[in-house]
């Protein structure tokens, strides 16, 4: 192609972006009339129904009708996108199921727009928040030290105690448990305020510590920290060593163990730590502790099959899983790692509830989903649906998904059987239930913490649909398949609960105190 073609095209596609981003932000900032909202609201009330297999699991199909009718009565007037957000999203999560996540439609940025943006930062980010005792505190600060220990009063001239309850009714945790609402306002407050108030370059916050009230500016800064300017003083420059042809060999060693080792343990770059942990207790090798923040990123078999291997090598007899605010992950991961602390062949999870005979078709097809993702589906959907078809199978009316982990199990040579304790808190979800759910129902542990947020009776997830309202441009994503272990609970609706009860106090996140840990590795010095 000629050179002034293919400048010509460029423009062409820069041209459209920028139409296309002009476009957005007027919908996002534009009033929807009432029949469009309407619309809306039939859209999703739609999709809920046909798609989610537990719809009416912790609301009966009369309640909620009735939220849907009381929501369409109360659109009386043209909304903007994240007002119309404020009146759904309460309708949404009293259906009580904690993977259904709404979020409005946000302001687009142009290209040259997102390169000056992707070289600053938001300071407000560098705070980290727990909540509570019905109050948001500072728990960990990048920017200033002193802040730490603070309770936050206002954000942006609103009451924190103002936006909690809002936010507590745009988020949802499986059935009818309140320890994950303490726990995901803290770590999620961010999240859920620019969600609610959307970008801003500065933003005024109002502390109390001890007795003294004060307020402080955050501002979008440049991530590279200036340097500071040069001293007059003449400066010796000094040789750099060159390296051997041996030491250049140990640093690129050394340099490629790590890369491993980030892989393995999962590192999460930008908070500098790593997803899964082992080590042993201090000054007791006889307890060993594996920390797991989440199911998700890594080479999780080989982490797994290294650690038994040593605690079987020591033949170690305390085994300590810490599973607190592990939000979930990978269904394959844990079904993974059950296999090394099972005792005797086992079934792990029941066939999956779904609604339609090609579930995987109805996930990659979502109006929401990634262009990229559709076509690949289209590519290879003969033969996506011929799996569907044969992994599906209905029953008495009622359609369900075979995964191999309903399948029964054995565990491996090298399960750990010794004395086993699990610490969970309202942040144990999702994946993190269904693993504890198997190790409660086989007898496998002693639990110690407060009762998670996901559920001990399963929760649905497994494929999410992700679909875009048509008028507001709301996004909605639903879980489609039912994951549950075959043990059950009643009443329903509530998480795994400890057989030792322990919160964390204020002071403790403080001091960084562990409570939990503390606790248990003193009974079992003690016993």
């Amino acid at each position: 192609m000629k050179p002034h073609l293919i400048l010509a095209a460029l423009c062409f596609l820069l041209f459209n972006a920028c139409k296309s981003v002009k476009k957005h932000n007027m919908l996002v900032a534009s009033l929807h009339p009432v029949q469009h909202l309407h619309e809306d609201v039939d859209a999703v009330h739609k999709k809920l129904k046909k798609h989610h297999p537990r719809l009416y699991q912790y609301i009966s199909k009369s309640a909620l009708d009735f939220k849907f009718d009381s929501l369409k009565l109360s659109i009386s007037k043209p909304l903007s996108s994240a007002e119309f957000y404020e009146k759904l999203a309460p309708v949404l999560m009293a259906v009580k199921q904690g993977h259904i996540g709404v979020a409005p439609p946000q302001k687009w940025f142009t290209k040259s727009e997102r390169r000056v943006l992707g070289k600053s930062k938001f300071e407000f980010y560098d705070l980290e928040f727990k909540y509570l005792d019905s109050a948001l505190y500072v728990s960990n600060t990048k920017p200033d030290s002193l802040l730490l220990g603070s309770q936050v009063l206002a954000v942006g001239g609103d009451p924190v105690s103002t936006l909690i309850e809002k936010y507590k009714t745009l988020f949802a945790s499986d059935g009818y448990n309140t320890t994950l609402f303490n726990r995901q306002i803290g770590s999620s407050f961010h999240k859920l305020y620019f969600r609610d108030q959307g970008f801003s370059d500065s933003l005024q916050v109002t502390f109390k510590k001890s007795d003294s009230v004060f307020t402080r500016m955050f501002r979008r800064i440049p991530k590279d920290t200036p340097q500071t300017e040069r001293s007059n003083k003449t400066h010796v420059t000094e040789n750099i060593k060159q390296l051997t042809r041996t030491e250049k060999l140990r640093k690129k060693q050394i340099a490629r163990e790590k890369r491993q080792r980030d892989k393995i343990y999962g590192l999460e770059k930008e908070a500098g730590i790593y997803t899964r942990n082992f080590n042993f207790a201090p000054a007791d090798s006889s307890v060993a502790i594996m920390k797991i923040r989440a199911f998700s990123n890594g080479n999780y078999k080989r982490f797994y099959k290294q650690s038994f291997a040593l605690l079987d090598s020591l033949k170690t007899p305390h085994l300590i899983l810490d599973l607190r605010d592990n939000g979930g992950g990978r269904i394959s991961e844990i079904a993974y790692l059950f296999r090394f602390l099972a005792r005797e062949d086992y079934q792990f999870i029941n066939p999956s509830q779904v609604t339609s005979r090609l579930p995987i078709l109805d996930y990659a097809f979502s109006n929401g989903a990634p262009v990229s993702l559709k076509i690949v589906a289209g590519v290879f959907s003969p033969f996506i649906a011929t799996h569907n078809l044969i992994k599906t199978k209905k029953i008495n009316d009622t359609i369900y998904y075979r995964f191999r982990y309903s399948k029964t199990q054995s565990p491996f040579k090298k399960a750990f059987k010794g004395h086993m304790y699990v610490l969970i808190n309202g942040n144990s979800f999702s994946a993190s239930a269904i693993l504890a759910t198997n190790l409660h129902g086989h007898k496998l542990a002693t639990f110690i913490g407060e009762e998670t947020g996901g559920a001990y009776n399963g929760t649905v997830a497994g494929l999410f649909k992700i679909y875009n309202l048509p008028h507001s441009r709301i996004k909605v994503r639903l879980g489609i398949m039912q994951i549950e272990a075959p043990f059950k609970t009643e009443p329903d609706g509530y998480g795994i609960k400890p057989d030792v009860s322990i919160k964390p106090t204020w002071q403790d996140i403080v001091n960084k105190n562990d409570p939990e840990l503390e606790w248990l590795l003193e009974a079992i010095n003690k016993h």
